[in-house]
């Protein structure tokens, strides 16, 4: 699962943009239990939640013209590097690569098959301060038409790794980072777009009872995507959006062997 000692193509840093950041803190207050602290005067009304004083995960007000969302970020030791090979492997550039004051320098990219991310070179901030734990970023799922020629083009860019894991009604791809044990190094996967999706990365929330947290959701003007469902040998999962539209997971996962 994923940890804090952060490789390339680690998921490193995640954040939403949202068209109400004050519904979206107070939402997330309720159902993970996170902190809003803003960033200060200078950063746009961005601001990160916190888990005990830990970052979490971040909050901004909504680009123009963009649909709430929230953003996977992979690290990469040179966002201009990668931006440009993205471009060169059928990607697009969203945002030009630029520099987040002292704390990183960051691109947002959209792979050749319409899913959104970005990429953070680690300044100051090297990236979240707590994942896997109790209500916060456990995993994150590519969901794309054709997966394995997307995860080619990510593996220009990351050296990623994966493997393929029967899972039902379809084949599932664990991806790895490029170093160390393969599955010590699996921080996400990759699955066949289903109908009425848009192609996209999912971040998936570890938490103790994804029932409950579905209840919460809808009770803070939420909606259940997926109802709450075990999956054989991983775990029990709900997908859920905010009253914004913006899509994530929760997770039960089994207990490791």
């Amino acid at each position: 699962m994923l940890g804090t000692q952060f490789t390339k193509g680690s998921p490193n840093w995640i954040d939403l943009g949202s068209p109400d950041t004050e519904a979206a803190a107070a939402f997330y207050g309720a159902v993970f239990g996170w902190d809003f602290r803003s960033a200060g005067p200078d950063a746009g009304g961005y601001g990160f939640f916190q888990q005990d004083g830990d970052t979490v995960g971040a909050l901004g007000p909504l680009d123009e013209g963009a649909k709430s969302a929230w953003t996977v970020y992979f690290q990469t030791p040179d966002a201009d590097a990668t931006q440009e090979a993205a471009k060169q492997a059928g990607g697009t550039v969203r945002v030009d690569a630029f520099d987040v004051m002292d704390a990183g320098r960051m691109a947002c990219l959209t792979d050749p098959a319409g899913a959104e991310f970005a990429v953070w070179q680690p300044g100051k901030v090297k990236g979240l301060d707590r994942t896997s734990a109790t209500n916060t970023l456990l995993w994150a799922e590519l969901h794309v038409p054709d997966p394995e020629s997307t995860l080619g083009f990510y593996r220009t860019l990351f050296d990623w790794r994966w493997s393929l894991m029967d899972a039902p009604g379809m084949t599932y791809r664990v991806i790895s980072t490029a170093e160390g044990d393969q599955e010590d190094a699996s921080f996400g996967g990759a699955a066949e777009l289903q109908e009425g999706m848009a192609p996209s990365w999912i971040p998936y929330f570890t938490v103790e009872d994804p029932d409950a947290v579905s209840r919460t959701a809808q009770g803070g003007g939420g909606s259940v995507v997926m109802p709450a469902a075990d999956v054989p040998d991983v775990g029990r999962i709900a997908w859920l959006a905010d009253p914004f539209g913006a899509v994530f997971a929760v997770m039960k996962p089994n207990p490791r062997a």
